[in-house]
């Protein structure tokens, strides 16, 4: 359904600033697949080259066969995009939004209501109001409806569970999992690590590289050393014990936990790292194995 292939593109007059770095990676037809990655990771700047937005300085790409230099216009009428900022028209209703996006696309809210409807409902007490004084929840589910009311082969969403409550965040994956079943491909950008499993396949992506591309659990199975999850009284202590360490590959703060890595061959390093800690005059310390999160091995790939 899309391809991506040595994708490049830069900004500033000098082209100085190398946003989008030899990017190469394709998207199955019916799949959710995810470029996760920070802010500035470049994920913007490759949802804007497949929605024709944005020109690469080189490569190319195309969407449902469709080239992005020549088809533009193909494109545009076959996919549905839903940028990271609420870009809808303020002033205009719920249902004048919803019906103006209909009209430029040919069709009507009847035609493709059943589509929708399951997210429309949420919003259908609050048609008359201003699209503009919705709360951020409602603004993304109509944003999301607008885009999905051509009945679109693609849909591209960029960011769009950024300053969302985490309830929202959880009902917008649940409609995206329906609307997988209705066989749409769905792309999808964040920086959110735990939104990745969420996702059929991911691209892991910063400074705009590809990093790695395969399932979540793919992922996570390539992690190549011992993972440790350490606990202490306080944490900005047990951090600096934890870097003096001769045995330790790396180690760093996540959630409540430091968590560290190890050689594989290292035997019996739960209770001498334990041992160690308690030297140090580390206390509470609590130590245990874990596997590795997506998150785990985009910090792994990244040093």
């Amino acid at each position: 359904m899309v391809t991506a292939n040595n994708l490049i593109k830069t900004y500033g007059k000098k082209h100085e600033v190398l946003a989008v770095d030899h990017v190469s990676f394709s998207v199955d037809e019916g799949e959710i697949f995810g470029l996760i990655g920070p802010d500035g990771a470049g994920k913007t700047s490759i949802f804007r080259i497949l929605t024709t937005l944005l020109l690469p300085d080189s490569g190319s790409a195309t969407v449902a066969g469709f080239d992005v230099f020549k088809d533009y216009r193909q494109i545009r009428n076959t996919i549905g995009y839903m940028p990271g900022k609420f870009s809808l028209y303020p002033d205009l209703s719920v249902e004048e939004n919803l019906n103006f996006f209909a009209t430029v696309f040919g069709t009507s809210i009847k035609e493709n209501y059943d589509l929708i409807k399951e997210i429309y409902v949420q919003l259908e007490p609050f048609k008359k109001r201003r699209a503009g004084k919705l709360s951020g929840g409602m603004k993304q589910k109509l944003a999301l409806c607008c885009a999905l009311i051509h009945k679109p082969a693609a849909l591209f969403l960029d960011e769009p569970t950024t300053g969302v409550d985490p309830v929202s965040r959880k009902e917008f994956w649940e409609m995206l999992k329906r609307l997988k079943a209705e066989k749409i491909t769905i792309l999808v950008s964040t920086a959110y690590m735990d939104e990745a499993t969420l996702c059929d396949r991911i691209a892991l992506i910063d400074s705009g590289k590809i990093l790695s591309v395969d399932t979540p659990a793919n992922i996570s199975a390539s992690y190549p050393d011992k993972l440790l999850a350490v606990k202490a009284d306080k944490m900005s202590p047990l951090l600096k014990a934890l870097s003096k360490f001769h045995k330790i590959l790396s180690s760093y703060s996540f959630g409540e936990y430091a968590h560290v890595s190890v050689k594989n061959d290292e035997e019996n390093i739960e209770a001498e790292l334990k041992n160690y800690l308690q030297k140090a005059g580390i206390e509470n310390i609590e130590i245990k194995p874990i596997n590795a999160s997506v998150e785990d091995c985009f910090i792994k790939l990244l040093k």
